[in-house]
């Protein structure tokens, strides 16, 4: 048996609901009928004088006959009457209730009907709302606040989609470049008879192939790592980090001809301490690859509203406002007139991802010359940095 339709439902539930109506008023009506005759006594005039119950005169015996048969013929007819006027109403509401109950349902087959016709590659119909506001416009607004829940998530998730697409097409270029340079190097020198020179020559060049795989490889690893956001958590200075870093790359600093200027105030953070430091000597790596002879780089750390704020800035090309956008994207090392070093493009996006595990923010700004970085981290409460008394401590070195 067919299921019935909502529509079909409310309409018999409306009918019942009249036809019960309809059949206990007919019943009432039959019970409350009088059973006592009543007449009225009048003068010569026709006019009306008095009404009086049952019993009657004498003399009115065929008055009350006569009002007896009236009211057991009005009996005995009422039910018929009664049922063909109720067959009658009862129909009526049937009808009145098919087209009612149509009227009500018309904005939830709206609904349905765009619903039907949604689809991933389409989120962008919307249910119109109804006025005045009632429950329906009410289910309206909710559909169509999900509707855009649902189009702002498959919007980010092919975002997030042609990220990955781009970052592994990047990371296999990145990979299949020392393959290439390593197998060609290989090929060219077996293809005779060759020399213990060309042997050592070749061996150098495999080498310096299998370093760059494993600096990738590492960076790709660090990168997970701080997205991932494990490890244990412990209080930090990110001021004692940045002196110890300042100190390991002052021989890269001369080398450049590139003037520090430290301004190193006490800017404690509670976060794993191998992942801080290789973001700031990121951070630092990139200002001195990046810089130009006789050119500064300033590090300035502190705390305000209760964050801590690490700000480095250093000179160099002038950087366009679009490509400041990108350059946290792994694998990116900048357009127009930026020299390609050898870095690998892994720096600022593994700079981006410990800021982000450990809920901070991350602020790039293009100077008329170079780049200035803001990071603000969460401050600790825990004033006691367990390497407090050791500012110069082991910093990993930043090859990424």
């Amino acid at each position: 048996m067919a299921r019935l339709t909502a529509r079909a439902r409310l309409a018999a539930l409306q009918t019942a609901l009249v036809l019960v109506a309809g059949a206990a008023l007919s019943a009432l009506t039959y019970l409350l009928m009088p059973c006592r005759a009543y007449f009225t006594h009048l003068d010569s005039t026709g006019s009306a004088l008095t009404t009086m119950p049952q019993p009657m005169p004498a003399q009115t015996e065929e008055l009350r006959a006569l009002a007896d048969r009236v009211q057991a013929d009005t009996l005995s007819a009422l039910p018929a009457q009664a049922g063909l006027a109720l067959i009658v109403v009862t129909a009526l509401a049937a009808v009145l209730s098919w087209l009612v109950a149509g009227r009500v349902l018309r904005p939830i087959r709206v609904i349905s009907s765009t619903a039907r016709r949604l689809s991933a590659e389409n989120l962008t119909e919307r249910v119109p709302v109804t006025t005045p506001a009632d429950e329906l416009s009410a289910l309206a607004g909710t559909v169509n606040g999900m509707l855009d829940r649902i189009q702002r998530g498959v919007a980010e998730r092919d975002r997030v989609l042609d990220s990955q697409r781009l970052f592994t097409a990047n990371a296999a270029h990145e990979l299949r470049t020392p393959l290439t340079t390593a197998r060609t190097a290989i090929d060219v020198t077996l293809d005779g008879d060759p020399s213990r020179a060309e042997l050592i020559s070749m061996a150098g060049d495999v080498r310096g192939a299998v370093e760059h795989m494993q600096r990738v490889l590492d960076g790709l690893l660090l990168l997970a790592r701080s997205q991932a956001g494990q490890g244990a958590r412990e209080p930090v200075d990110l001021a004692a980090i940045a002196a110890a870093t300042l100190a390991a790359a002052t021989a890269r600093t001369a080398a450049a001809d590139v003037a520090v200027r430290p301004r190193l105030r006490p800017a404690l953070v509670s976060g794993e301490p191998v992942l801080l430091e290789r973001m700031i000597g990121n951070l630092v790596d990139n200002a001195i690859r990046y810089n130009h002879a006789g050119g500064h780089l300033a590090v300035d750390t502190d705390t305000a509203g209760g964050r801590a704020v690490l700000r480095i800035s250093n000179t160099g090309r002038r950087i366009p406002p679009d490509e400041v956008r990108t350059l946290l994207e792994p694998f990116v090392h900048g357009q127009g007139t930026r020299v390609r070093t050898d870095g690998l493009g892994l720096g600022l996006s593994i700079v981006r991802a410990v800021a982000l595990a450990h809920r901070g923010r991350i602020t790039l700004t293009a100077r008329g010359g170079g780049l200035d970085i803001t990071i603000d981290l969460p401050r600790s409460r825990d004033r006691r940095p367990p390497h407090q008394d050791d500012p110069n401590g082991p910093i990993r070195p930043a090859t990424a």
